[in-house]
């Protein structure tokens, strides 16, 4: 019995060992996973080349066209005149704008005038002896001399022998010393250059003013110039007389402007160049900061695509049966958010959306937006 027990555990250990021996010889076949390509959808558009105009954009402050800063060229004391001298305060062109107190100087000039009259009155006799065929223009110019009016102009010198004579009397010295007063009389009123309205005022009615004090400013607020700054690469694109559309920061109103002036000189610092631009139209006041549209010449056979689609400034990629392909391109205008292209056929595709991760040869998807 004994044996019979030892050959059957004998046996089992046998089987046990055989098969234990077989799974360390046979490795597990595990089944090995699958990955499944996945592959990426994209946005393409088909090349439809067109002319295209090309736009710059800029942008700067208005200034009024027309205005003067006024200064006092004599002292005195400053008048009231019919409209008060304040900020906003509207002129018609020869209006007086500000007057300053006269009197004194008037008066001098009157006793001027007087000395003049009485110094030609003096000199009548020895000319009808010595000219008498000039005498009777002197005489009307004598009669129709008046204190309170502009100084006429003397009768024309018909020979040096006259002339000699009315200088030698010191007549045409005081005539021009004469004539100065009241060119310097005409000082102590302004007028207005032209239709327009006080924007700055820097003295009150009734104040002392000096020679050489500034008084305040004044402009037309019917004509302005916008002055933008324009890169030089762009100047070559812009002509005199370019028409302009210039719009608020909002872009809720928009004016009709021509470039008038271009400044030669490139700014080293900023390598811009300064364009003046002129405008004129309702709700525009000066210091306001406006956008620039100009339009320039126009590119044929081209195509206007986002910037951010570009790869190193010079190539893109165009789509050929599902895989993408890098190519270089012909770009002809740079703005900050487009780049206009030459040289891509008709019905080329090409992305519309930028791909994050894209390369040379990737496998995609189309999805297209024309």
């Amino acid at each position: 019995m004994r044996k019979t027990i030892l050959a059957v555990l004998a046996i089992f250990l046998l089987v046990i060992s055989i098969f234990v021996g077989k799974k360390i010889a046979v490795p597990d076949e595990r089944k090995v996973p699958e990955f499944q390509k996945k592959i990426k959808r994209v946005y393409t558009q088909n090349v439809q080349n067109n002319s295209v105009r090309v736009s710059v954009s800029a942008s700067g402050n208005l200034a009024a066209k027309n205005k003067i800063d006024l200064y006092s060229e004599v002292q005195g004391v400053l008048k009231i005149t019919k409209k008060d001298y304040r900020e906003g305060v509207k002129y018609l062109k020869g209006e007086t704008i500000l007057a300053i107190d006269s009197d004194e100087f008037l008066a001098n000039l009157r006793a001027q005038k007087s000395s003049f009259l009485n110094s030609l009155a003096a000199i009548m006799p020895d000319l009808q002896l010595d000219f008498p065929k000039e005498f009777e223009k002197w005489q009307s110019y004598l009669h129709d001399f008046e204190i309170n009016k502009p100084t006429p102009i003397l009768p024309k010198i018909s020979s040096d022998k006259e002339k000699f004579f009315l200088s030698g009397r010191s007549i045409l010295t005081n005539y021009y010393n004469l004539k100065n007063l009241e060119t310097r009389f005409k000082k102590y009123s302004i007028k207005a250059p032209y239709n327009g309205v006080l924007t700055k005022v820097l003295v009150n009615q009734g104040a002392l003013v000096r020679t050489g004090q500034q008084l305040g400013v004044y402009m037309d607020n019917t004509v302005f110039e916008l002055v933008v700054n324009m890169k030089e690469s762009n100047v070559d694109l812009l002509k005199i007389g370019n028409k302009v559309t210039v719009s608020n920061i909002n872009k809720t109103s928009d004016w009709e402007g021509e470039i008038i002036r271009i400044n030669p000189m490139v700014n080293s610092e900023t390598q811009t160049v300064k364009v003046y631009i002129a405008v004129a139209g309702e709700d525009l006041r000066e210091g306001m900061f406006l956008n620039a549209s100009l339009q320039t010449k126009e590119i044929p056979a081209a195509i206007t695509i986002p910037r951010i689609l570009l790869v190193d400034e010079e190539k893109i990629y165009i789509v050929e049966e599902e895989i993408l392909k890098l190519i270089k391109i012909n770009a002809v205008h740079f703005t900050d958010k487009e780049v206009i292209i030459q040289g891509l056929k008709n019905g080329t595709a090409i992305l519309s959306r930028i791909v994050p991760g894209a390369y040379d040869g990737m496998q995609i998807q189309t999805i297209n937006i024309n």
